[in-house]
């Protein structure tokens, strides 16, 4: 619900701050005063088109910032993350700026948003009924919501569009596969070939490292012999043998330390290095013993590697692409059906219509119901707001083949006069007429609406007496429900609001300014009685006015 409202340098409001509760609000004031301005912000702060227009005179920007508590509102907190303007918990922040030159910025709990973000969270929030654009009634899409949640199928509204897009996904391949049978079946054919290639190659990255280790050894054999048998010479085949030698050293080194102990280090160094040379004499022994040149396992080798190379070179990859190519000729022999062919996927194409037409009659059944208990409350609700020979129906539009909306397109008409056509809700010429048939939705299906602040403007058109108690009580119902704010220039209306705002002109500095502010318990006695009275107020207006709101309290 709306919380905190700040309005800078907007028409003819220089700077306004307020707080709002919840309940049953109205905002009343004389002819001319600018009661709409309010709602004007509002709408412009929820995304709705501005202009440069909007600015006050000799202002250079016009700012509206609107707090919103979003805590019971989970449909609100998830778009804001999904969106990535998540803030503090429970609230959403909005504001609007617009400069003289007619540039227009809006922000979202603090970040730069586009209009159409700031519209979308707006359309969440609040509904303004009346002669603004901003109106979820009017919205097919919305129609059908309600009407579902009505119904207490909304559940199975979402079962009927899953359905519908599985269905489509599977008619889409069919056609596929009928446009480009004969490439596809070239393609089927290809891959499974391919597939059946790669399969028999049974080709891994772990055989392929072990290969190439293994001809590397394979294919150097000879020279791997012959440089050990080399070394082993050097070491201790030959006459000057490194070994032989060293080990002449020491005996000298140890004849000789006797007579100066400063020669035992050397020894000390020298003792270890013939252990180190034994050892890597004994080494060269042992891998010359066991490399042997074995020409039949090199060849099988080398011919391994080689199906390996032609393989990669006819599928223009790389050797060790062979596995990722084909798990993706089979992921795609998969896609286009296999070897399943035609028939198969005709029947699971029929299949998947089959469930979605399931779905989709019952919840045409459900809409059918719904419809007629709709149509008859909003038409009876209609009589008590002096349009007794309106008629409201919810016309349900059969759609063949259907959609993922079901099998019919939902709208609401109304018939303002007798023997005159019902008319789309949109097309009322009358914005008061239009503000009491969506009060009267409104109030009717208030059990299942999501959106929390509702926002009325000229719902009192039009009427007076008996008919206008009548909307200040269902306005005061809606508000038990929702947070409801309504313009209105009839006391009954004002009477029975929880709360009571006055807009006013001032002229400040030569310059009309507005006010906007809430009255307290004696200022609304006055007020109601101005509404009742006109500028002059007597001790009979006011007593009136005192009943009234008693009356407005239920007392």
């Amino acid at each position: 619900m709306l919380r905190y409202l700040r309005i800078r340098d907007f028409v003819i409001v220089d700077e306004a701050e307020l707080q709002f509760a919840g309940g049953f609000t109205a905002l009343t004031g004389e002819t001319g005063a600018g009661k709409s301005i309010l709602i004007d912000a509002l709408a412009l702060v929820l995304g709705e088109r501005a202009d440069a227009g909007v600015v006050r005179a000799g202002a250079a920007r016009a700012e509206v910032a609107a707090e919103f508590d979003v805590s019971r509102l989970p449909q609100v907190e998830a778009w804001l993350a999904e969106s990535g303007f998540e803030g503090d918990p429970g609230i959403c922040l909005l504001r609007r700026v617009v400069e003289a030159g007619g540039r227009s910025r809006a922000f979202v709990n603090g970040a730069l948003a586009t209009v159409q973000q700031l519209k979308a969270v707006g359309e969440l929030l609040v509904d303004i009924h009346g002669q603004h654009a901003h109106q979820s009634l009017l919205r097919g899409g919305y129609q059908r919501e309600v009407l579902d949640a009505l119904g207490g199928q909304t559940g199975l509204a979402q079962e009927v569009a899953a359905a519908y897009r599985q269905w489509q996904a599977l008619r889409a391949q069919r056609l596929e596969w009928q446009r480009n049978e004969q490439a596809l079946a070239r393609e089927r054919d290809q891959l499974e070939r391919d597939v059946k290639e790669l399969e028999a190659l049974a080709f891994s990255p772990d055989e392929w490292r072990q290969l190439q280790a293994e001809h590397g050894r394979l294919a150097h054999a000879a020279a791997l012999l012959e440089g050990a048998q080399a070394a082993l010479e050097a070491l201790e085949g030959a006459d000057a043998a490194v070994l032989g030698q060293v080990r002449a050293v020491i005996q000298r080194l140890s004849s000789l330390a006797g007579y100066d102990s400063r020669l035992q280090e050397v020894l000390e160094l020298l003792e270890p290095a013939e252990i180190q040379l034994k050892e890597a004499v004994y080494s060269l022994h042992r891998y010359a013993s066991k490399l042997d040149l074995d020409p039949a396992r090199l060849n099988e080798v080398e011919q391994r590697l080689a199906a390996i190379h032609a393989c990669a070179r006819r599928h223009r990859v790389m050797a060790e692409e062979l596995p990722q190519l084909l798990a993706q000729a089979r992921a795609r022999l998969e896609e286009i059906g296999g070897g399943e062919g035609l028939m198969a996927l005709i029947a699971r194409e029929e299949a998947a219509r089959e469930a979605y037409l399931e779905r989709a009659r019952r919840l045409s059944e459900g809409r059918r119901q719904a419809a007629r208990e709709l149509s008859e409350a909003v038409t009876r609700a209609l009589k008590d707001l002096a349009m007794g020979s309106g008629r409201f129906i919810v016309a349900l539009h059969p759609v063949d083949p259907g959609g993922s909306f079901g099998l019919e397109q939902v709208e609401f008409q109304v018939a303002t006069h007798p023997g005159t056509a019902p008319r789309p809700l949109g097309r009322i010429a009358s914005g008061g007429e239009l503000s009491r048939i969506s009060l009267a939705i409104q109030v009717i299906t208030s059990r299942v609406a999501s959106v929390p602040t509702l926002i009325f403007d000229e719902v009192d058109a039009g009427i007076g007496g008996q008919v206008a108690e009548i909307v200040g009580r269902l306005l005061k119902q809606l508000g038990t429900l929702h947070q409801v704010m309504c313009v209105t220039h009839l006391p009954q209306v004002a009477a029975a609001a929880d709360h009571q705002w006055q807009v006013s002109k001032v002229v400040l500095d030569g310059t009309v300014v507005s006010r906007i502010r809430p009255l307290t318990a004696e200022e609304r006695v006055e007020e109601i009685a101005r509404m009742v009275g006109g500028r002059k107020i007597t001790e009979t207006t006011r007593r009136h006015a005192q009943e009234m709101l008693r009356a407005g309290k239920g007392q």
